[in-house]
Protein backbone atom coordinates (compact mmCIF):
# COMPACT_ATOMS: atom_id res chain seq x y z
CA UNK A 1 0.00 0.00 0.00
CA UNK A 2 1.44 3.30 -1.41
CA UNK A 3 1.14 6.20 1.21
CA UNK A 4 2.20 10.06 -0.13
CA UNK A 5 1.73 12.99 1.80
CA UNK A 6 4.86 14.97 1.76
CA UNK A 7 4.18 18.58 2.00
CA UNK A 8 1.03 18.53 4.44
CA UNK A 9 1.58 20.57 7.80
CA UNK A 10 0.48 18.68 11.01
CA UNK A 11 -0.03 22.69 12.49
CA UNK A 12 -3.19 22.29 11.77
CA UNK A 13 -3.76 19.30 14.56
CA UNK A 14 -1.08 20.97 17.18
CA UNK A 15 0.16 23.42 19.59
CA UNK A 16 3.74 23.11 19.07
CA UNK A 17 4.09 23.81 22.75
CA UNK A 18 1.34 20.69 23.82
CA UNK A 19 4.06 18.46 21.90
CA UNK A 20 7.55 19.75 23.19
CA UNK A 21 6.16 20.59 26.93
CA UNK A 22 5.87 16.80 27.53
CA UNK A 23 9.42 15.59 26.35
CA UNK A 24 11.18 17.60 29.33
CA UNK A 25 13.59 18.60 27.10
CA UNK A 26 17.05 19.76 28.32
CA UNK A 27 18.37 22.97 26.89
CA UNK A 28 21.53 21.11 25.54
CA UNK A 29 19.71 17.98 23.86
CA UNK A 30 20.45 17.04 20.19
CA UNK A 31 17.00 16.72 18.98
CA UNK A 32 15.96 14.71 15.59
CA UNK A 33 12.68 16.27 14.33
CA UNK A 34 11.73 13.48 11.35
CA UNK A 35 8.99 14.44 8.55
CA UNK A 36 9.36 18.00 10.10
CA UNK A 37 7.53 19.35 7.40
CA UNK A 38 8.31 23.60 6.95
CA UNK A 39 9.90 22.59 10.61
CA UNK A 40 6.77 24.44 12.64
CA UNK A 41 8.06 22.63 15.81
CA UNK A 42 11.67 22.47 14.96
CA UNK A 43 11.90 26.24 15.09
CA UNK A 44 9.89 26.41 18.19
CA UNK A 45 12.51 23.57 19.93
CA UNK A 46 15.39 25.48 18.56
CA UNK A 47 14.35 29.16 20.08
CA UNK A 48 12.47 28.38 22.90
CA UNK A 49 13.32 24.52 24.63
CA UNK A 50 17.25 24.12 23.31
CA UNK A 51 19.28 27.06 23.69
CA UNK A 52 22.57 25.44 23.76
CA UNK A 53 21.54 22.47 22.08
CA UNK A 54 20.62 21.16 17.97
CA UNK A 55 17.75 20.55 16.00
CA UNK A 56 18.05 18.14 12.99
CA UNK A 57 15.36 18.84 10.94
CA UNK A 58 14.44 16.03 8.47
CA UNK A 59 11.72 15.87 5.16
CA UNK A 60 11.59 14.28 2.15
CA UNK A 61 9.65 17.19 0.59
CA UNK A 62 11.92 20.04 -1.26
CA UNK A 63 9.62 22.18 -0.68
CA UNK A 64 8.88 22.01 3.13
CA UNK A 65 13.16 21.85 3.43
CA UNK A 66 13.31 25.02 1.45
CA UNK A 67 10.68 27.20 3.19
CA UNK A 68 12.54 25.73 6.76
CA UNK A 69 15.80 27.14 5.41
CA UNK A 70 14.52 30.47 4.14
CA UNK A 71 12.94 30.71 8.09
CA UNK A 72 16.14 29.61 9.71
CA UNK A 73 18.09 32.33 7.04
CA UNK A 74 15.45 35.51 7.67
CA UNK A 75 15.79 35.24 11.50
CA UNK A 76 19.54 33.81 11.89
CA UNK A 77 18.27 30.29 13.31
CA UNK A 78 22.11 28.93 14.15
CA UNK A 79 20.53 25.72 15.68
CA UNK A 80 18.91 23.77 13.71
CA UNK A 81 20.49 22.37 10.53
CA UNK A 82 17.69 21.17 7.54
CA UNK A 83 18.42 17.88 6.22
CA UNK A 84 16.01 17.13 2.50
CA UNK A 85 16.03 12.86 3.52
CA UNK A 86 13.74 10.56 4.20
CA UNK A 87 14.85 9.00 7.38
CA UNK A 88 16.25 5.23 6.08
CA UNK A 89 18.41 7.10 4.01
CA UNK A 90 20.00 9.59 6.09
CA UNK A 91 23.51 10.17 6.32
CA UNK A 92 24.39 13.32 8.13
CA UNK A 93 23.44 12.52 11.07
CA UNK A 94 26.22 10.54 13.36
CA UNK A 95 25.52 6.77 15.35
CA UNK A 96 23.92 7.57 18.83
CA UNK A 97 24.11 11.22 19.11
CA UNK A 98 20.72 12.24 19.21
CA UNK A 99 18.64 12.47 22.39
CA UNK A 100 15.65 12.31 21.56
CA UNK A 101 13.48 11.66 17.92
CA UNK A 102 10.09 13.13 17.16
CA UNK A 103 7.87 11.98 14.67
CA UNK A 104 4.33 13.68 14.22
CA UNK A 105 1.96 12.25 11.75
CA UNK A 106 5.21 10.00 9.99
CA UNK A 107 5.21 6.65 11.47
CA UNK A 108 1.96 5.58 9.86
CA UNK A 109 3.31 6.11 6.72
CA UNK A 110 6.23 3.86 7.50
CA UNK A 111 3.31 1.19 8.00
CA UNK A 112 1.88 1.53 5.08
CA UNK A 113 4.79 0.98 2.98
CA UNK A 114 6.42 -2.09 5.12
CA UNK A 115 9.53 -0.33 6.90
CA UNK A 116 8.41 0.03 10.32
CA UNK A 117 11.43 -2.70 11.41
CA UNK A 118 13.73 -1.08 9.49
CA UNK A 119 13.11 2.41 10.57
CA UNK A 120 12.94 1.41 14.36
CA UNK A 121 16.61 -0.39 13.74
CA UNK A 122 17.52 2.86 12.48
CA UNK A 123 16.67 5.24 14.80
CA UNK A 124 17.97 2.77 17.33
CA UNK A 125 21.19 3.11 16.18
CA UNK A 126 20.95 7.20 16.24
CA UNK A 127 20.12 7.64 19.90
CA UNK A 128 22.07 7.57 22.70
CA UNK A 129 21.97 5.39 25.87
CA UNK A 130 18.96 6.33 27.38
CA UNK A 131 17.90 8.39 24.12
CA UNK A 132 14.00 8.61 23.35
CA UNK A 133 11.67 8.21 20.25
CA UNK A 134 8.26 10.04 20.43
CA UNK A 135 5.64 9.06 18.00
CA UNK A 136 2.86 11.21 18.00
CA UNK A 137 0.18 9.95 15.61
CA UNK A 138 -3.62 9.06 14.66
CA UNK A 139 -5.52 7.22 17.08
CA UNK A 140 -6.50 4.25 15.39
CA UNK A 141 -10.11 4.84 14.95
CA UNK A 142 -12.37 6.35 12.08
CA UNK A 143 -12.51 9.66 11.79
CA UNK A 144 -12.85 11.86 9.15
CA UNK A 145 -9.60 13.16 9.02
CA UNK A 146 -6.11 11.60 8.52
CA UNK A 147 -4.86 8.41 7.19
CA UNK A 148 -6.92 5.30 6.22
CA UNK A 149 -7.34 3.09 9.43
CA UNK A 150 -6.21 0.30 8.22
CA UNK A 151 -2.66 2.07 8.41
CA UNK A 152 -2.59 3.51 11.63
CA UNK A 153 -1.43 1.72 14.62
CA UNK A 154 -2.53 1.32 18.36
CA UNK A 155 -0.40 2.69 21.08
CA UNK A 156 -0.39 -1.18 21.88
CA UNK A 157 0.07 -2.21 18.52
CA UNK A 158 3.40 0.24 18.86
CA UNK A 159 4.36 -0.86 22.51
CA UNK A 160 4.69 -4.76 20.96
CA UNK A 161 6.56 -3.44 18.41
CA UNK A 162 9.28 -1.20 19.61
CA UNK A 163 9.80 -4.01 22.87
CA UNK A 164 10.44 -6.51 20.22
CA UNK A 165 13.90 -4.10 19.01
CA UNK A 166 14.85 -3.68 22.83
CA UNK A 167 12.82 -0.46 23.89
CA UNK A 168 10.91 -0.02 26.44
CA UNK A 169 7.76 2.69 26.84
CA UNK A 170 8.22 5.15 29.17
CA UNK A 171 5.01 7.69 28.64
CA UNK A 172 1.65 7.90 27.34
CA UNK A 173 -0.91 10.47 26.36
CA UNK A 174 -3.66 8.45 24.95
CA UNK A 175 -5.33 12.35 24.49
CA UNK A 176 -3.24 15.24 22.37
CA UNK A 177 -4.01 17.39 19.50
CA UNK A 178 -7.05 19.14 18.65
CA UNK A 179 -10.59 17.31 19.44
CA UNK A 180 -7.93 14.80 21.51
CA UNK A 181 -7.46 13.12 17.54
CA UNK A 182 -4.08 11.67 18.10
CA UNK A 183 -2.24 9.90 21.22
CA UNK A 184 1.84 10.24 22.48
CA UNK A 185 4.28 7.77 23.37
CA UNK A 186 7.49 7.68 23.88
CA UNK A 187 9.93 4.68 23.85
CA UNK A 188 13.57 5.06 25.67
CA UNK A 189 16.83 2.95 24.77
CA UNK A 190 18.45 1.42 27.78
Amino acid sequence: MQHIHHGKSSAKFFNANDILDELELKDNDIFLDVGCGEGYISIKAAREYLSKGVVYAVDSHVGSIMSLEDYIQEYDIKNIISIESDIINVSDIDEESIDVVLMVNVFHGFKASGEMDEVIEILKKLIKSGGRIVIVDFKAIEMSMGPPVEIRSSPEELENLFLNHGLKRSHLNENIGNENSHYLIIFEKE
